[in-house]
């Protein structure tokens, strides 16, 4: 691989994806690697440096994460923070100690030394955040104390000739405000990348890889009118043209208009080869009676994989098969297999993969975050409204109706999400929120209507900002585009009296109400 790489060393930390975001939006390529993992993880990217991720452990625990050795072997840079820092100092002859004082929160970092690479070119006293319990009482030999902070003399060391260096505070969050500054100067200066890293960059190399391995076999591609799905039809339409062939399932489940969208774009707009099926009886009638929302989800990822390997046999002869797997989704797999983890509910994505599946997975975007695969699509050319489109889970509407699914129930919510969608966009908000959507409540409220008593449904509103999706705020929507929705989705929607606004957070609440 001859791209230049960064490989962020994970501890544990909450914080190790933005990371690694981080590193990606100054152009550098960067992957996760646990600390854990074997030598090969972490040359395999012939990284031009480390960065040591936090981590919620005490470096002189017995069983604390060590540094991997092969770090160090490796002679490039290396910068660790919080818990990264915390064990270079441990392992390289330094003292960390319970701090007298824990620091959660802001502080005011001072430089010491405003030479160091690191620190070129930003303030000498600056905001910081810090999450810390432990501190450095004494740093390695032959390191320098580069900044500290009124409860942390040493906030900041580092070995300058080598290029090691280490923070106490956390440079990739938001608070610390010349955090991305620092980000840089470590990629720039001390690791000398050369930020080649771009969309356009990536699509070459994917495309290439796609006709590498693929050769002359056939490839099937599911759609679902998603981002994700979209940009890896692209990417591969691009690589073998005819050679692909998309399946676009209705379950019809979905929104407003989005099959009618899914066909214009694919097929006549872009001119990839498509098969569209009809499947929404099927799956309606798989969902007769059922309420809970397991096994919603069950039901639809079943019929689905169904109906997907019905028409994948009707195409003859497929080799491959394409799908938008996101690195999220590979990071929380891995991290699913090392460690403990208490499921919340069933991914939204439609149903798992049989084990006796037939074809060979194709994963273009299998080492891309969300946003990377926005620029993507936008530089091979996708409409804004397939590039933009908000999260769409893949049971879709099935899980934002509480209750029993019927065709009556999904119109309902179907025009009232079509609304609020539209009044969104009207009032320029759909790109400044990550995510909004409407739900049909299984409740029934009075109202009044004319001079008449009503007895109808209550229609929920559902917004949030978000950078990651692990964590999420309600968004502020203005009172008067609220009051124009609930107005409209009140008067245009039959059967509907009643709407609310959800103002919960991620947590305590998840986005999806199902």
């Amino acid at each position: 691989m001859t791209r230049e790489a960064i490989v962020v060393v994970d501890f544990g930390s909450q914080y190790a994806q933005l990371i690694a975001r981080r590193v990606r939006e100054a152009h550098v390529y960067s992957e996760l690697v646990l600390w854990d993992a074997p030598d090969e993880a972490f040359e395999r990217l012939e990284p031009k440096g480390f960065i040591l991720s936090g981590g919620p452990a005490s470096v002189y625990e017995p069983d604390a994460p060590r540094l991997p050795k092969a770090v160090l072997r490796a002679g490039k840079p290396v910068l660790g923070i919080c818990y990264g820092m915390q064990t270079l100092a441990h392992e390289l002859g330094g003292r960390v100690a319970p701090a007298r004082e824990r620091e959660y929160g802001p502080a005011e970092l001072e430089i010491l030394d405003p030479s160091a690479p690191l620190f070129a070119e930003v303030p000498q006293r600056q905001p910081v955040w810090m999450s810390h319990g432990d501190r450095i009482e004494s740093p390695p030999p032959g390191w320098s104390i580069l900044a500290r902070t009124d409860n942390s003399p040493i906030a900041a060391m580092g070995d300058v000739v080598r290029g090691w260096y280490g923070l106490q505070f956390h440079p990739e969050v938001e608070h610390t405000r010349y955090g991305r500054e620092i980000l840089r100067n470590f990629l720039y200066r001390v690791c000398g990348c050369q930020g080649t890293w771009t969309a356009g960059s990536f699509i070459d190399e994917a495309v290439a890889r796609i006709r590498e391995q693929v050769g002359n076999g056939r490839v099937i591609c599911g759609l679902s009118g998603g981002v994700d799905s979209a940009v890896t039809a692209a990417l591969v339409g691009r690589a073998v043209g005819d050679q692909l062939t998309c399946i676009f399932v209705n379950t019809g489940l979905l929104r407003a208009g989005e099959p009618e969208q899914v066909v214009e774009t694919f097929q006549r707009s872009l001119g990839l080869r498509l098969v569209a099926v009809d499947a929404t009886e099927e799956f309606l009638a798989d969902l007769a009676g059922v309420t809970d929302p397991e096994e919603k989800r069950r039901r639809i990822g079943a019929r689905f994989i169904r109906v997907f390997e019905r028409e994948a046999r009707a195409l003859g002869q497929v080799d491959f098969l394409a799908q938008g797997t996101l690195y999220p989704d590979v990071i929380e797999s891995t991290s699913a297999e090392t460690r403990a983890a208490q499921k919340i509910k069933t991914h939204h994505n439609v149903g798992g993969l049989p084990p006796d599946l037939k074809f060979k997975l194709i994963e273009p975007l299998r080492y891309l975050f969300k946003d990377e695969v926005r620029a993507v699509g936008e530089a091979l050319g996708l409409p804004e409204e397939i590039v933009w489109r908000h999260p769409f889970p893949g049971p879709g509407l099935a899980i934002r109706i509480l209750g029993e699914v019927t065709w009556e129930r999904l119109e309902t919510l179907r025009r009232a999400d079509a609304i609020l969608l539209e009044e969104l966009r009207a009032a320029g908000l759909y790109r400044q929120t990550a995510q909004v959507f409407a739900v049909l409540l299984p409740v029934r409220s009075v109202g009044v209507m004319g001079d008449g008593r009503t007895y109808a449904n209550v229609i929920a509103i559902r917004a949030v900002t978000t950078e990651d999706f692990m964590t999420a705020d309600w968004a502020r929507l203005p009172y008067d585009l609220l009051a124009r929705i609930s107005s409209r989705i009140v008067n245009e929607v039959p059967g509907v009296n009643r709407v609310v606004y959800d103002i919960t957070s991620k947590p305590p609440g998840t986005i999806e109400w199902e």
